[in-house]
């Protein structure tokens, strides 16, 4: 069998047996056989998680990438359902085309629906929460092979643990998503420096739609991107030059980064100067484009990353410490680091469950190493009752998870009921269930 691999390398398995499935139909099949073979299930998306969260070694893979498209639309209520094999990409375009949106998004698009809700995925906004908070019905195939909906009316409790589920409960066929009318932002994005950007950190996540920086750590300039909805009394830049928007994000932030990237692995002494020069080369540019074309940002260069959701009281402590952290490593860090804000949810497993939330997503280059400095920052974020996303790197199990999340237990009481076997566990979901 053919082995499998996430898109950063970071985690391999090779299935038993591996099902394209096509229909929810084909999910129920691969489930039952599975169960009678006493083989476990997992459900693969585009493997952009930097977890094992995917990973089915020896048991039945069901591949989600050609059960794609939309269901159906109630475009006045403002929701549609989609399969959950269905690429982030191609429902900004098929909402698009029904003059609708999601209001909020992060910055990568190659996941599906169902891969990117079951891990927590979010974009950035004080007063807007994550994927999940879009979320307003499932459809899954349990263990049992059998296909059950859930919403907030119908098995609440199995929705309350679905919505962030880790594909723990069963696999998803689809999920319904309140979504917002198309809307437009302006984009601001501009290099300021490091000092100013902290110190005004507040005013900045409280006054923008949505707001985040990168921080070059050895650089003396931070990139600032604010984007806010176009209304009525806005006078909204143009859009972005078809050239230049080639230039900035095809040629500086992948071909030119890239290069440096591998500069730097080639020569990791090179690597602060290198980021440096990332730093200086920093360009402002203000541009309107629809939600998605603004959200999202091309991806070519590949890194491993780690992110921890902390109470945003608590960020500039946990960016204080970093700072101080990073010159002492033992490896120099390639990439930038990501600070984004969300608003409190009430999703059991969110990582902004129940408090206002800043996150810290840490990176480096592949094929750099990069254990110390997770390690060093996973440290930090503990200190403050950090929470690591569920799909990127980290080293918690469920003895330090239980206390950050006290729906916890309900989830595992949930996941109990409806998987009594293990049918949908794999040894990384066993280390942060503890089951």
């Amino acid at each position: 069998m053919t082995e499998w691999s996430n898109w950063a390398g970071t985690a391999t398995a090779t299935p038993a047996r591996r099902v394209r499935a096509v229909s929810a139909e084909d999910i129920s099949a691969a489930v039952k056989m599975a169960g009678s073979a006493g083989l476990t299930v997992r459900a693969l998306g585009s493997g952009h998680s930097f977890t094992a969260v995917a990973a089915c070694d020896g048991g039945t893979a069901i591949d989600l990438t050609g059960f794609t498209g939309i269901v159906s639309s109630d475009v006045a209520a403002g929701q549609v359902t989609v399969r959950s094999g269905t690429t982030i990409r191609s429902l900004n375009t098929a909402l698009s085309g029904l003059g609708l949106a999601m209001a909020n998004l992060g910055d990568i698009d190659a996941q599906t629906i169902a891969g990117a809700l079951a891990t927590g995925t979010h974009g950035t906004g004080a007063a807007i929460g994550g994927l999940a908070t879009q979320a307003v019905g499932f459809e899954l195939v349990l263990a049992d092979g059998s296909v059950v909906s859930c919403s907030a009316a119908s098995r609440p409790e199995l929705f309350a643990a679905a919505r962030v589920g880790l594909g723990a409960l069963g696999v998803v066929s689809s999920v319904t998503l309140q979504c917002v009318p198309a809307f437009s932002l302006i984009a601001d994005e501009r290099p300021m420096p490091v000092e100013d950007v902290l110190s005004s950190f507040e005013d900045m996540a409280a006054s923008n739609d949505h707001f985040e920086f990168y921080w070059f750590p050895y650089g003396r300039n931070a990139l600032v991107k604010r984007n806010n909805r176009v209304s009525g009394a806005d006078e909204a830049p143009p859009a972005m030059a078809s050239w230049r928007r080639w230039w900035e994000f095809s040629v500086m932030e992948n071909t030119a980064f890239g290069a440096l990237c591998r500069t730097g692995r080639l020569a990791p002494s090179l690597i602060p100067s290198l980021n440096r020069l990332s730093s200086a080369a920093l360009s402002a540019r203000t541009y309107t484009a629809s939600s998605h074309e603004v959200f999202v940002t091309p991806r070519r260069v590949r890194f491993v990353e780690s992110e921890y959701a902390v109470p945003r009281a608590s960020l500039l402590d946990v960016l204080t410490e970093l700072r101080a952290a990073v010159p002492r490593l033992p490896h120099p860090v390639m990439f930038p680091v990501e600070v984004r804000v969300a608003a409190a949810d009430d999703i059991w497993l969110s990582t902004a469950s129940g408090r206002d939330t800043a996150y810290v997503a840490i990176h480096q280059y592949v094929g750099l190493p990069y254990q110390e400095y997770f390690d060093a920052f996973e440290s930090i974020a503990a200190s403050v009752g950090g929470r690591p996303h569920w799909g990127k790197m980290h080293s918690l199990s469920a003895g330090q998870l239980r206390p950050l999340y006290p729906k916890f237990d309900d989830f595992l009481a949930v996941r109990a009921c409806v998987d009594p076997d293990g049918r949908f566990l794999n040894p990384y979901l066993s280390r942060v269930f503890g089951v």
